[in-house]
C-alpha cells in the first residue's frame, strides 16, 4: 500500500502539515518495516520468486493491526471506525465479484505489460483466487482492473485502502495540531 501512504503524505503536505513528525514516534516503524519487506517481495516477484509475497499476503491482517498502534497512540477512533466500514464494504464487494465468477477474481492487465510484470496464458497466476479476466467475466467493474504496474486493484481494494489513508493522514494531522498548541 505504498501508494496509499504516499497519497496520505501528499494530502497532509497540501493541507499545510509536516509529514516528518509522523516519524518521531516508534508507532510508525512496524508499518515501515512491513512496507520494506513488501517492497522486497515485490522486487523478488518481478524476478519470478513469489515466496515472500505469498507469506506477506497471509500477514495482511497483522499489517492492518499495526495501524491500531497509531489509532490508540493518537486517539484516531472516529477515522478508524469510518475506515473499518470501508474495509468491510471493500471486502464485501470483492466477495461478491468472486462469488459471481465461480470463486475467482478476474484480473485485467494494462500497465503491467509495460512494466514487465504481467501474467500470460502460459504462466498461471500463483494463487488460488486470481485468474486472467476474459469477456465472460461477471461484474467486470468490480474485478481487478486498476493496474498500477506492480499490482492490480479492484474497487473493493481501493475502498479498503481508505482505512490506511485515514489513519496515516489522521496521525499526521493530530501530531501537527498538538505541536501547534504546544508552541503557542
Amino acid at each position: 500500500m505504498p501508494e496509499t501512504i504516499l497519497l496520505a503524505f501528499l494530502y497532509a503536505k497540501l493541507k499545510g502539515n509536516k509529514v516528518s513528525v509522523l516519524f518521531s514516534s516508534w508507532t510508525i516503524y512496524p508499518l515501515v518495516i512491513f512496507e520494506i519487506i513488501t517492497f522486497i517481495g515485490q522486487v523478488m516477484s518481478f524476478c519470478g520468486s513469489y515466496t515472500i509475497i505469498e507469506s506477506i499476503n497471509k500477514l495482511t491482517s497483522i499489517y492492518l493491526i499495526f495501524y491500531l498502534l497509531l489509532v490508540f497512540k493518537y486517539e484516531l477512533y472516529i477515522p478508524s471506525i469510518i475506515g473499518s466500514i470501508f474495509i468491510v464494504l471493500g471486502g464485501a464487494l470483492n466477495d461478491i465479484v468472486i462469488k459471481a465468477n465461480g470463486g475467482f477474481m478476474p484480473v485485467y492487465q494494462s500497465i503491467s505489460y509495460l512494466t514487465g510484470r504481467f501474467i500470460s496464458d502460459e504462466s498461471p497466476i500463483k494463487d488460488n483466487i486470481h485468474i486472467l479476466g476474459t469477456s465472460e467475466a461477471n461484474l467486470k467493474f468490480l474485478t481487478d482492473f486498476i493496474d498500477l504496474g506492480y499490482t492490480i486493484l479492484s474497487i473493493g481494494d481501493v475502498l479498503m485502502r481508505i482505512f490506511v489513508f485515514l489513519i496515516i493522514y489522521g496521525a499526521i494531522k493530530k501530531i501537527n495540531n498538538q505541536r501547534r498548541k504546544e508552541s503557542c
